[in-house]
Formats: C-alpha cells, structure tokens, sequence
C-alpha cells in the first residue's frame, strides 16, 4: 500500500489526491492542512458574492469524501508543527501544494503608511480568515473604511476587481453570503464613494477576464468612467481584432463605456491606465494620496515613463500585483521565481530529484492560471508519483501516521470537525437572520470543531 501525505487542501491538493486514487487502487492519501478548514482559495481568496465559483466547494468535497482519502486539518508543516523530515519518515511520499502565501510588493516609498494594505488582507477580512489580525472583533477596528472616501486599488487583475466590486457593495447584495458579520457591518457604512482601479499599462494588457469586468458595470448605484483619450494610447485600442479573444472582449467593454457618459450614481469606480505608482503620500500620519507617473507603450509590450506625474487621492489604498510563494522550512526554494525547483513535479535538491518529495500548483509553477489550471499541474505530478512508486514502497513507513501524530502530540480537525465549524456557521447564520455566516477566527473555529464532535 502506497502511502501519500499532501500537504494543502486547495484545489492543487484536492485535485492531486483525485488523481492519485484514481489511477492507483491501492493509494491511501491524508491531505494535511494548517487551518482547520479546506479547501483553501476556494474558501478563503473567492470573493463571498462570486456563488458559482464558491460552489466547486461541492466538488472538492467529494474528493476529500473519498473512502481513501483522510482530511487531517490544523496540521502545521513546518517549525511550529510536523516537520519536511518527519512527513518523510510518516509517508512514502509527500506532495506540497502549499499555493503562494503572500503579495508581492511596490517597492516605492510610503508603501507601509497606514492606509496602506494588500489586497490579500482585504480578501482575508472579508473573507474570515483566521490568521488576519482583529478577526472576531467588532466593525470599529476593521482598520480599513474609517473615515475613507476615496480608495485606489493598483492592478488590473481578477483579484484587484474583486477588491474594486467588495468596496462597492452593500448590505443588500452581501446579506445572503458567508461574508463574517463584523464585515458585513463596516462595508454597511461605509462612505467610499470613489474607486479608482489603475494599471501601469494599457487595456490590452490588463489580466483581468472579460466576465469579471463587466461584473463593474452592473453594481447597484455604481456609475463607471473610462477616459477614452486615455485607453487610446494602447496601440491596439483602435484595432483590437489582432487581439486574442480574452483581451478584445475586454477592449471592446472599455470602450463601451468610454462612449457612455457614467450616469449619476452615488459611487463611482474609475478605471485608469498607464500610470505607475511611484509613491504613497502621507497626510495626518497615514496615507492620502497615490503619485503616479504617466507611462507610454515602449514597443516592446511594456512601459516608459514620460517624467509628468499626477496624484490621486485615497484614504485607502490596496496593493493588488500578483502572489508569491513563501519558502518552507526543509524544501528547496527558488527565491527569484517564489517556487521550489523540480523536474515535472519531482522536487530536486541541488539539482537531483529528491526521492519522495512532490510539488503542484502555485508553488510549483507559479502564481498563474485560473482554478482548473491546476487539474492539469496535479495529473502530471501524479504521473511522476505513480512512476517512482516501485522504488518508493520499498521504504517502510508507520501502519497509520494519524497515530504518530498523536503520540507526538499532534491533533488534527478531521472531517468530523470540519462538518461540525459547517454546523455551527449555519446556526451563526441563523441566528444573524441570513444564511451561513463564516466563523471568523481561529477560537471559535477550533472550539466549534471539538464542542460538537471533532
């Protein structure tokens, strides 16, 4: 019997362990997670209103359903918990899909006033994810919409629209979702009423997709501007049919709006291009305003400056440029790509494969794709799996790691405790009057988990 611990209970890791007890009848699998919750992104970086992409939950959860697969939860991989070595020791093979843990960064000045987030610790406020700090206190200390009226978010991605439609939103459209209370109530009252999204280059560039775009110009109450002298830059603004599909959707939506006048609303979220941040500017001892300088196509695919500048004001601001992977302690790491090195999902150490030691997803590829991107990345770290396993049986490993976890005082949330935080966020939503309502930090997820049968 092969036995395989991944690490990460994402769709990278839910999909590697389809994959392995699809092909291999005689595989058990324990899909190790550090929160006691699954399902990773899915959970915790899809934005609350986005139902249908939430609802692939379902089908991870008949993954980790698999009478040959064991949800282990609250399972630290690392110093603070089980470490590289011991998995090893515990299993015959150990497969990382530990995603892209944190932000890349401006790199500019002021970029640490306050005022000044990621735009991942905005998605883990609203998004109740245990590890942000205050979670589980009340909407005065959300730190992000005191006394804001004006917001930039830097980026023209999927994420930074998700951030731009949340700050737009309220209680009306966000009631019926799991967002946590404390969120709900803040984003309630909140007095933003100008948006500004901003890219560095033009609309034929921008990452974010066609479907999530539009999503902007159908918010209650929520007029879009796009400057058409501006989108005119790009070189193919004019002319978009040379563009692949994706992004001549997208030109031709911006220029849909471009010529329409935005109607009077009460918010408005304006969408800008070709101009790169270059500072944070403090005012009253935290941010209040964004120094861009305007940028010009180079012919190259990128940018220029041109050396004229422009402010724009912000009281919130929120740093939306990509992921990047995070090294773990006992695994090789690339720092310049974020990623561990491997050879078609086979970890390698100093250049040779590390017998045992797997990858997929983010931190093998890097922060790129959408969600099914990684069905494809796990079948084929599987297949480098399922090729080794000859040589991998031969090692012999303890009967059941549960055991050996407990014994070294390790205690996981398995699918029993994960069923009962489900249980107990249904009747928090009840009692709120709205539906299931997330459990927001790691004390109540942790006590829900044992009170009611872990």
């Amino acid at each position: 019997m092969l036995r395989v611990a991944v690490v990460g209970s994402g769709p990278s890791g839910c999909y590697t362990a389809q994959s392995l007890v699809q092909q291999d009848a005689q595989v058990r699998v324990d899909v190790l997670d550090r929160l006691p919750c699954p399902y990773g992104l899915v959970r915790y970086g899809v934005a609350p209103d986005h139902e249908k992409i939430k609802s692939l939950q379902n089908n991870l959860r008949a993954i980790l359903e698999h009478e040959r697969v064991r949800f282990l939860g609250g399972v630290a991989v690392g110093p603070s918990g089980v470490s590289v070595a011991r998995l090893r020791e515990l299993y015959h093979a150990v497969v990382y899909c530990v995603g892209a843990a944190t932000d890349r960064r401006l790199g500019i000045p002021g970029e640490d006033l306050p005022g000044s987030w990621s735009a991942t610790e905005f998605v883990s406020w609203y998004s109740a994810h245990p590890d942000f700090p205050g979670q589980g206190g009340t909407p005065t200390d959300d730190g992000f919409l005191r006394g804001v009226g004006s917001a930039v978010v830097i980026g023209v991605g999927n994420v930074a629209v998700d951030v731009t439609r949340m700050l737009a939103r309220g209680v009306p459209e966000l009631s019926p979702t799991d967002v946590p209370h404390a969120a709900l109530t803040a984003l309630g009252v909140s007095r933003v009423t100008d948006i500004a999204m901003v890219g560095r280059r033009g609309p034929s560039q921008a990452r974010f997709t066609t479907k999530e775009l539009r999503e902007l110009g159908i918010l209650p109450d929520t007029g879009i501007a796009v400057d058409r002298a501006e989108l005119a830059q790009d070189p193919a603004y004019a002319d978009p049919s040379g563009l692949p599909a994706p992004q001549r959707r997208n030109v031709e939506v911006l220029r849909g709006w471009a010529e329409t006048p935005a109607p009077s609303a009460r918010r408005r979220i304006r969408l800008r291009f070709f101009l790169r941040p270059v500072e944070l500017l403090a005012r009253d001892g935290r941010v209040g305003a964004v120094r861009f300088e305007r940028t010009v196509p180079d012919g190259h695919g990128g940018v220029t400056g041109t050396g004229a500048y422009e402010d724009i004001e912000a009281q919130l601001v929120l740093r939306s440029v990509g992921y990047r992977g995070v090294a773990l302690e006992g695994l090789p790491f690339d720092a310049s790509g974020g990623t561990v090195p491997h050879l078609a999902g086979r970890v390698l150490r100093e250049g040779a494969v590390a017998p045992g030691e797997y990858v997929a997803g983010w931190i093998k590829r890097g922060p790129t794709g959408v969600i099914g991107t990684n069905r494809p990345c796990a079948k084929e770290t599987v297949a480098s799996l399922l090729a080794d396993t000859a040589a991998l049986v031969r090692r012999d490993v303890p009967g059941d790691p549960l055991v050996a976890l407990r014994t070294e005082g390790i205690e996981p949330v398995e699918w029993a405790g994960w069923r009962a935080i489900e249980r107990a966020e249904a009747e928090l939503g009840a009692s709120l009057g709205r539906n299931v309502v997330k459990l927001p930090d790691w004390a109540s997820l942790l006590d829900a988990a044992r009170r009611t049968g872990a």
